[in-house]
């Protein structure tokens, strides 16, 4: 980490490169790794100590089931479009364990089997679901409560169970990234855009202190922060709470699988390497500025600990961490990555909802993608300015 802050300077001269990223968390660390990667001159630019935004509140469950369900996605986009997206993040996920263990970045990463329980008196929905999952070849398997009891000691209707799944330490994974990127020769600067100019060749970045970036791509990865030039109408922002218990590793579910429920304001929860229990939810997106969604944090950590114990009855519920984080969604539940309607060379990458670490992989490969010239149906699965009202 202080590796990353030294690197970290003033800009004292306009610049000139590649590929501009603003913002250095998750998603501008993976980038700039692609695109260094790829053998571009990238410089990063960031107002705050990279990470320390939505990057440093992630709970970092890398899961590549989406918050849309394979059946609510089909319904608003139907099979074809709805399984891409599906089998695209399941690849997001593998892709991101696959580099992680080439460069052997030092992140706690592992590999799980993620739990999605019923969340009411039946399992009807999840049968559904996993029937739909199995056609799109989609891996899983549909346990009853007799099967959830049995193998997870979790008293719930029913369960998907799924393999391809991982946590890890996101902090220590974006700053790995982005070391990398730097030992490549990446430029990591203390700056705020304030303003893009993009011409037919370039795109000209106005910075808070005066100074002037040129640089043939710009890519917008500034967190729940969404700059102007980005109008989306199926983009919101949220808050989130989180607890994370003492050190307790004989007192877990079976594999510490990552467990989210089938609702639309679920509950969800995994273990750490040495044994806590971390557990979010109580999302809301009527209280998102930061000193209001702070002060909740006492009265939101007594909830989530009363939902613990009923999730898991054998917890010890001694708190040792408790905190707060905002994050933006999409009414589909899909992210809004490529390129910006009507600003030629910037693309952006925004709305991750649940899938944040998951989501800045695939964001980093298509926006590379896209960079080095090639095309993807995704960029209109994605699209910035799409309509999602369907999904909604």
């Amino acid at each position: 980490m202080r590796a990353q802050q030294r690197s970290r300077t003033a800009i004292t001269e306009n610049l000139k490169c590649d590929a501009l990223i603003v913002g250095g968390g998750s998603t501008g660390s993976s980038i700039a790794e692609r695109l260094t990667r790829q053998g571009l001159d990238v410089v990063i630019i960031d107002r705050e100590l990279p990470g320390r935004g939505s990057t440093a509140a992630s709970t970092s469950m890398l899961l590549w089931e989406i918050d849309r369900s394979l059946v609510q996605l089909t319904e608003a986009y139907g099979f074809e479009r709805a399984s891409r997206a599906y089998q695209v993040s399941l690849q997001a996920v593998s892709g991101l364990k696959s580099l992680v263990a080439e460069l052997g970045l030092p992140c706690d990463m592992r590999a799980k089997d993620s739990l999605y329980l019923a969340a009411g008196s039946t399992s009807k929905d999840l049968i559904e679901e996993h029937g739909l999952r199995r056609r799109a070849n989609l891996p899983g398997a549909f346990l009853d409560h007799a099967a959830v009891l049995e193998h997870f000691g979790i008293a719930r209707a029913g369960a998907i169970v799924s393999p391809g799944a991982a946590d890890a330490d996101p902090m220590q994974l974006a700053y790995g990234l982005l070391k990398l990127a730097v030992s490549r020769g990446a430029r990591l600067f203390e700056a705020e855009a304030i303003a893009f100019d993009a011409a037919s060749r370039s795109v000209g970045v106005q910075l808070q202190d005066g100074h002037q970036i040129e640089a043939r791509h710009v890519v917008l990865a500034t967190g729940y922060v969404m700059p102007k030039i980005i109008q989306s109408t199926i983009q919101t922002v949220s808050s989130s709470w989180a607890i994370a218990t003492t050190p307790q590793p004989d007192n877990i579910w079976n594999g510490g699988a990552p467990i989210w429920e089938d609702s639309k304001d679920y509950l969800y929860a995994r273990t750490t390497v040495s044994g806590r229990i971390i557990i979010c939810g109580e999302d809301s997106d009527a209280i998102v500025e930061p000193e209001a969604r702070d002060a909740l944090i006492a009265e939101k950590s007594r909830i989530l600990t009363e939902k613990l114990g009923a999730l898991w009855p054998h917890a010890r519920r001694d708190i040792a961490f408790r905190w707060a984080g905002t994050f933006d969604t999409t009414s589909d539940g899909l992210p809004l990555i490529g390129p910006v309607p009507g600003k030629n060379g910037i693309f952006a990458a925004y709305g991750y909802s649940g899938n944040g670490i998951t989501f800045s992989f695939l964001a980093a490969q298509l926006i590379g993608a896209l960079i080095a010239g090639q095309t993807s149906p995704l960029i209109d699965d994605f699209a910035l300015d799409r309509d999602g009202n369907a999904a909604a």
